[in-house]
């Protein structure tokens, strides 16, 4: 196989590849490098009218992946809602996502009726993109029972939204934030949270 014929291959594989993401930044850049390397390539062997059509893809890949990178950090991206600890449209979040959800945390339990118990939605248009559940304690402490994102919207930071810039917890009378112990994979570190043991909190300004 000629060095060409090894381009060619690399982007087709790059490209079916691109279409099995779930995440949305992360199917734009694996397509958007599928799309150039088919363009280069088709370039290679003069086939324009295949250059056309990715050269158009690449360029419009771009754009969505800039517009996208600007939301991860764009407040007016996302919005936070308090919905009742046993709301129906919660309960079915939660089922729709109950494995993804046991796999960060295998012990999670939810029960809705019980004291303290607070929950939020994360909202990005009219897309539910992630749940927040808290534990409050009373003393102006949430604990943290779940903090999921679904897997289209991971590469976005919607926490960092809900911890550092929503003002929902504060105005629910939350001083100060505690994650539960040894969450898969957490990112608090990045958002201002201190290491407490195995756990991460955050005081509310």
């Amino acid at each position: 196989m000629s060095w060409l014929d090894a381009l060619g291959w690399a982007g087709s594989v790059l490209l079916v590849v691109s279409l099995l993401q779930a995440r949305v930044i992360r199917f734009r850049l694996l397509n958007l490098v599928a799309s150039l390397v088919l363009t280069g390539f088709n370039a290679l062997i003069e086939v324009w009218s295949m250059v056309a059509m990715n050269g158009v893809l690449a360029l419009i890949n771009a754009y969505y992946l800039v517009t996208l990178l600007r939301q991860r950090h764009d407040t007016a991206a996302f919005s936070v809602i308090e919905v009742g600890p046993e709301d129906e449209y919660l309960r079915y979040t939660l089922r729709q996502h109950s494995e993804e959800i046991l796999t960060f945390q295998p012990d999670f339990v939810w029960d809705g009726s019980a004291a303290g118990r607070r929950a939020f939605l994360v909202l990005h248009g009219d897309e539910t993109v992630g749940v927040v559940l808290v534990h409050d304690d009373g003393e102006g402490t949430a604990h943290v029972l779940l903090d999921f994102v679904t897997r289209r919207y991971r590469d976005f930071s919607p926490g960092e939204f809900v911890w550092r810039r929503s003002t929902v917890l504060r105005e629910a009378g939350f001083r100060r934030i505690v994650t539960p112990a040894g969450m898969v994979a957490p990112y608090y570190d990045r958002l201002g949270f201190r290491r407490d043991g195995t756990s991460y909190v955050l005081e509310l300004d």
